[in-house]
């Protein structure tokens, strides 16, 4: 169940065309989607769909992989008979690689017209995209911008704007309008007013995110940070957190960032205390082994793992369900209220007990109300 996004916060979304990357709506009133790209070899098939998988089960929608040759766009195929998500096909420089993949069943292609070739080039792939009824995300990036641009206006959100405007316009020209378009550097305040100029000149749907980000924590800061201004002023339509990680924190820092707008909410949400000198259980490992045993489930509930009974209980009273811990024991509360005694290494074990049997007394309970 979504929340209301908070209105104070939130603009209104932008109203654009809606187009579909396979099965999934994208733009005008569908959800924000969560996508994600391998970082497997994909002519590596049993990699892949291994890996496109777990990212499904994360809460991956959209999965995109990399298609640099002729191997690799073959594999598509292969790979979409065993996976549920759709798949697109990451082309750059060679035209022939996006009508391949497209042939083999790419559910869309991501391709930058500028660095495709020759007007003839891109007028294939179009006619390629046509002929199989899929969309193209146009996917324009701050560090190769067209020659031209680049030295015209520099690596600038104004030529970032004017490069993807420049590349609508071409597929629009072709008589095609299944676009979707990104404008990602890898600092928050050129991608923000990359995707505010282009917002004022089309319609097409926006997928956002900081390319480059980094690593864990100056990933998941820029992102958010970025992400959650643009889904703040209503720009937005899917959106990928890039980290030098496993891609699975990819989806879990999506959701999160839905989650605090008030945009979608996917799963448990877990607070947790920071710690401090009254906490006497190992609450980091705690809270570690509930985020994991808690990973892709879709119960929305709201679980605390708090650090000391004294003020546990009642800071978290918000909470469907939380734990909170004393020297050697802890307890389990719900609505705040203290249920349950246990013994400190067996916190985990009970905490997740409940959260089954309350998430099966909720099922059966909306069970018999269907």
């Amino acid at each position: 169940m979504n929340r209301k996004p908070i209105m104070s916060l939130v603009q209104k979304r932008r109203k654009t065309r809606q187009i579909h990357v396979g099965n999934v709506p994208v733009g005008s009133d569908a959800p924000v989607s969560v996508q994600s790209m391998t970082n497997t070899r994909t002519r590596d098939v049993t990699a892949t769909v291994r890996q496109i998988n777990r990212l499904a089960a994360a809460g991956c929608e959209i999965i995109r992989v990399a298609v640099p040759e002729m191997a690799d766009a073959l594999a598509i195929r292969q790979i979409k008979a065993q996976v549920t998500i759709p798949v697109i096909a990451d082309i750059h420089f060679d035209f022939r690689l996006a009508l391949a993949a497209a042939e083999s069943g790419a559910d869309a292609l991501r391709i930058n017209p500028g660095n495709i070739g020759a007007h003839h080039k891109v007028k294939k792939v179009v006619d390629c995209a046509k002929a199989h009824g899929i969309s193209i995300r146009i996917g324009v990036n701050a560090g190769s911008l067209e020659k031209e641009m680049a030295q015209r206006l520099g690596a600038t959100a104004e030529a970032m704007k004017e490069s993807g405007l420049a590349n609508i316009r071409m597929l629009e020209d072709l008589g095609f309008y299944d676009i979707k378009v990104s404008l990602k550097a890898s600092d928050v305040a050129r991608t923000v007013d990359a995707y505010q100029l282009l917002a004022q000149k089309t319609d097409v749907p926006f997928h956002v995110g900081i390319t480059e980000a980094g690593g864990l924590y100056a990933g998941i800061t820029k992102s958010a940070i970025g992400i959650g201004m643009l889904l703040s002023m209503g720009l937005g339509d899917t959106i990928r957190v890039s980290l030098t990680r496993d891609p699975v924190e990819e989806i879990r820092t999506g959701y999160e960032i839905l989650r605090a707008l008030g945009l979608r909410n996917r799963g448990p949400e877990i607070i947790s205390c920071p710690t401090c000198g009254r906490c006497r259980i190992d609450l980091f490992k705690i809270a570690q082994d509930v985020e994991k045993a808690l990973l892709g489930r879709d119960s929305q509930i709201k679980v605390a793992i708090m650090g000391c009974v004294v003020n546990g209980p009642g800071e978290a009273k918000e909470a469907d369900i939380g734990i909170a811990g004393a020297d050697g024991t802890g307890i389990i509360f719900k609505k705040g209220r203290v249920c349950k005694k246990v013994d400190q290494d067996q916190l985990v074990a009970h905490l997740l007990y409940e959260i089954d049997k309350m998430t099966q007394n909720a099922e059966d309970v909306n069970g018999s109300k269907e």
